[in-house]
């Protein structure tokens, strides 16, 4: 639950500070760029999903596994305000994604430097920091590789819709705007059908193959 506050914490700063940068400041105002996981908790995508999936993986014997998904409070924007609209509504969609993405490098870092020193070695002075350290680099790196891939599905409410509704012609827009109705349906059906292990299976190899190189 710390790596997963902290993901969404980094995710939804990142989308605040980007639109301020496009000269919207709501969320600014509102104390939304920031790391304090309070700003940022929604009752149930923050607390109430990752609690259960970690209940459900872990009655099932599979709680080191499943990284744990949530989501956080949205931030708030005023498109309105944005310079450059079209491209401002990709940066700042594409924003949480890439700190996510940028927090999960850190950890692989970190993970190889661990690998490549003796810092946590038998009989060295932070041997026994080795085990909750490498725990939390690799949740760090599940974490976070899971929710930059979990928001790049492209249907709404995820930031993947918002990227694909800017650059579809006009005339298929109604279709992603329809969907947004039934977005948290979709997401349900999404998490329980396995849909996400298809998706997230070759992605988290190709991180395995980062790690031991």
């Amino acid at each position: 639950m710390v790596v997963l506050l902290l993901a969404i914490s980094a995710h939804e700063a990142a989308h605040a500070w980007m639109s301020n940068q496009f000269g919207d400041d709501t969320a600014r105002l509102l104390g939304r760029i920031t790391l304090n996981p309070v700003a940022h908790t929604d009752p149930i995508g923050t607390l109430l999903i990752p609690i259960a999936s970690f209940i459900f993986g872990y009655m099932g014997g599979l709680a080191a596994a499943i990284p744990l998904i949530g989501w956080g409070k949205p931030t708030p924007v005023n498109p309105l305000r944005w310079r450059n609209k079209d491209l401002a509504n990709i940066m700042v969609s594409i924003a949480g994604i890439l700190a996510n993405t940028a927090l999960a490098a850190i950890a692989i870092i970190a993970i190889k430097i661990a690998q490549y020193s003796s810092l946590f070695e038998p009989g060295s002075t932070f041997a026994g920091f080795a085990e909750p350290v490498e725990m939390f680099l690799w949740r760090a790196v599940a974490t976070n590789v899971s929710l930059a891939v979990f928001n790049l599905l492209p249907f709404p409410p995820l930031d993947g819709s918002k990227i694909l509704y800017t650059i579809l012609p006009d005339s298929m827009k109604p279709a992603i705007e329809a969907l947004e109705r039934f977005g948290f349906i979709i997401l349900l059906v999404v998490l329980q059908t396995g849909i996400l292990n298809f998706i997230f299976a070759p992605v988290w190899r190709f991180v395995i193959f980062l790690i031991r190189l």
